[in-house]
């Protein structure tokens, strides 16, 4: 990595003496005087982000990238400024049409030549007016002279089928100047096609015509639910001007349904947002594919997307690469001696430079422009003391013993980090009681983000069991949930057997105050048909969708009239999926916290920066085991609460008791109308 010093850094940004370009590149000039130098995804991914807006053209509205861009400068060898403009080419293609020549068939192929009549330079070609439907490989070659050759596209594909909804008419090669064009039609596989009505070339010009940027990007498939295919799409950065992603796709036939989306904070969560959708298409023919794999998209905000495709009854659907597509980019223009140039960005603060090379731009159409080249990128690193930390890493205190339960996060390089939130935590807390503390019992501010594919959590196999009050016909089976207290979910369960129709159930036994009101008996909570017809095809896994539960086993049943039970291979469970994305200020240790009735959910300034936070690359970590109420000293404030109501309510009827029972010791009342008799002696009567 090269280190920047910050007193070159001064003399360089004079503007913001305290703002750091963050990237350096040297820029290759292709000759001296005037020079064209195309922005590429590493560039682009480090400057301040374009904005995308649609203009109108002939051939339909045309996404144009402006705006962004304005902390690019470009420096000699000196560390000298040098001019240059951002400029946009023209979104209008300037066509060329062509003269038709027929050539002589031969047993397998037919085809024509294009005469332009005078050599252009030119990057595509237009063929259009032949009758649909049809779906045709082809060759196109290119020539100055008539004589001599060269081959532009070895094998293309062109077609027009109505009826799937494909249509393809132009093929893209490098640029090259020819006047003369052959099209040779393979048809060893496919009927010939008469002469088009009209073929055109497009003029290859550097200020003229959209050039959309295409971009290799990586896929990988994520975890999913039946009859869905989830892959996770990886930007070279974020906030990028990306229109359109297209998929390379292995297999047949592909008719489809695709879904892009990406997160964005709503409210105090993080929540999946569609970007784009499309049908994806696909027609193969006696080996010739017709196909249409782009999934127009808004720009994104995240250097990371999530694909969904819906397989229907389909295996699940074999996508081999994609590719992002750009809008229409401007270009940089500036005039070199020869000398390499150094291009340095990543200053979120600077404004768009103004240079007397301004007067200049009208004149940039009719000049003769020299090819640039990107060099190797190089970090730049600039040490400012005293500056403080941009990301909030530090919150309120918190005292991670009223927690139930707590979790080691591994150590780390500082920086952004994401925490998935795993089945213990999602059926031991809650998204309101989530935190993650210090060592010194502070709390780490992080963003909640819910993601649209599901947490996958595989059962134990089903074991078979026998109900008191279970017909022959019936098959029951205990399902085992790995906690109690897990959150609305979904069951799937899968079988080997190809043919079968088939009632389902889930169940589960009344808790006490529940079975004096049903009896004892079993309560359904989800059920469903399982049927399948074709013995060619596996049967599709069904989705039973249990309700959040407090308990661990259920009951599967399934109707089997008078056929032999049915095959269980296995079942999953399908959660929602969380995870937390923080700030890691160096390589301390971190405990995520979770197991507190009383808690609201959080609520961070870190929300504030949310945008440039889920752009940003993050590093995966995975939380430690989980330590139980065992681990924990003290309870939480709700339980000390009802702990205590509950004792001075029995000291009360204690007391109440104490006061109304009758005292051993109180006197007897006498009884009315007695008399009490008399202790002493009785006297002799006188005069006796």
């Amino acid at each position: 990595m090269k280190r920047f010093s910050l007193a070159v850094a001064l003399g360089v940004l004079q503007a913001l003496p305290l703002a750091a370009q963050r990237a350096e590149r040297p820029i290759l000039p292709g000759a001296r005087g005037p020079n064209r130098l195309t922005l590429d995804p590493i560039v682009l991914a480090g400057v301040q982000p374009f904005h995308v807006a649609e203009v109108a053209a002939a051939e339909g509205r045309v996404a144009v990238a402006t705006g962004g861009a304005a902390d690019l400068r470009l420096y000699d060898a000196s560390n000298k400024e040098v001019p240059y403009l951002l400029v946009t080419p023209q979104v209008e293609a300037q066509w060329r049409g062509a003269r038709l020549l027929r050539v002589a068939p031969s047993k397998t192929t037919s085809g024509f030549e294009a005469d332009l009549e005078s050599i252009q330079p030119i990057d595509r070609v237009r063929i259009a007016g032949l009758p649909a439907p049809y779906l045709k490989r082809v060759r196109l070659e290119g020539s100055g002279d008539r004589s001599h050759w060269t081959l532009l596209v070895p094998d293309g594909t062109l077609f027009d089928l109505p009826n799937d909804q494909l249509e393809l008419s132009t093929l893209d090669f490098a640029s090259g100047s020819y006047r003369y064009l052959r099209v040779t039609w393979d048809d060893r596989s496919s009927a010939r096609v008469p002469l088009p009505r009209r073929v055109e070339a497009r003029v290859a010009s550097a200020v003229r015509g959209p050039a959309p940027l295409r971009a290799a990007v990586a896929v990988e498939r994520r975890p999913s639910e039946p009859a869905k295919s989830r892959f996770r799409i990886k930007l070279p950065g974020a906030h990028l001007p990306i229109v359109a992603i297209e998929l390379s796709v292995g297999g047949g036939n592909v008719l489809r349904p695709a879904r892009i989306t990406e997160g964005r904070l709503d409210g105090s969560t993080v929540v999946p947002t569609e970007l784009g959708t499309a049908t994806l298409r696909r027609s193969v023919r006696d080996g010739v594919a017709a196909a249409a794999l782009r999934i127009p998209i808004t720009p994104p905000s995240e250097a990371e997307l999530e694909l969904a495709v819906d397989d229907g009854n389909n295996p699940p659907l074999d996508v081999t690469g994609a590719t992002a597509i750009f809008a229409t980019l401007p270009f940089i223009f500036f005039e070199s001696n020869g000398d390499s140039l150094f291009a340095r960005y990543g200053n979120t603060q600077l404004k768009a430079p103004s240079y007397d090379l301004e007067a200049e731009r009208e004149r940039v159409p009719s000049l003769t422009l020299a090819t640039a080249r990107w060099g190797t990128p190089v970090s730049v690193t600039v040490t400012l003391n005293g500056t403080p930390s941009p990301m909030p890493t530090a919150g309120a205190e918190i005292d991670p013993k009223t927690f139930r339960y707590s979790r080691d996060i591994p150590s780390g390089e500082a920086g952004l980090t994401t925490l998935p939130l795993d089945a213990a935590a999602l059926a031991h807390g809650s998204l309101s009681d989530v935190r993650i503390a210090t060592a010194d019992g502070h709390q780490v501010p992080f963003l909640i983000e819910r993601l649209d594919e599901p947490l996958s959590v595989a059962l134990p196999a089903l074991e078979r069991v026998k109900g008191a009050r279970d017909p022959v016909s019936r098959s029951r089976y205990r399902i085992h949930l790995p906690y109690a207290g897990l959150p609305g979910s979904r069951l799937v369960i899968h079988t080997d057997a190809r043919v079968f129709d088939r009632q389902v159930t889930l169940e589960m036994l009344p808790s006490a105050e529940e079975d004096a009101r049903t009896r004892g008996g079993p309560i359904t909570i989800a059920q469903m048909s399982w049927r399948h017809a074709d013995p060619e095809l596996p049967a599709p896994a069904p989705t039973l969708e249990p309700p959040p539960l407090r308990i661990t086993d259920l009951s599967l049943v399934i109707d089997e009239g008078d056929n032999a039970p049915l095959p269980l291979r296995d079942a999953t469970l399908l959660l929602p999926s969380y995870r937390l994305r923080f700030f890691r200020e160096g390589s301390a240790p971190l405990t995520l916290l979770y197991g507190r009735s009383d808690l609201a959910p959080p609520r961070y300034d870190l929300a504030l920066l949310a945008p440039r936070l889920l752009g940003a690359p993050a590093r995966d970590v995975t939380p430690g085991a989980e330590h139980g109420a065992a681990n924990v000293t003290g309870v939480t404030p709700t339980i000390v609460f009802w702990c205590a109501l509950a004792l001075a309510v029995l000291a009360l009827l204690v007391l109440i008791a104490r006061l109304l029972r009758p005292g051993d010791d109180a006197p007897s009342a006498p009884a009315t109308g007695t008399t009490t008799p008399s202790t002493s002696s009785a006297s002799p009567a006188t005069g006796e």
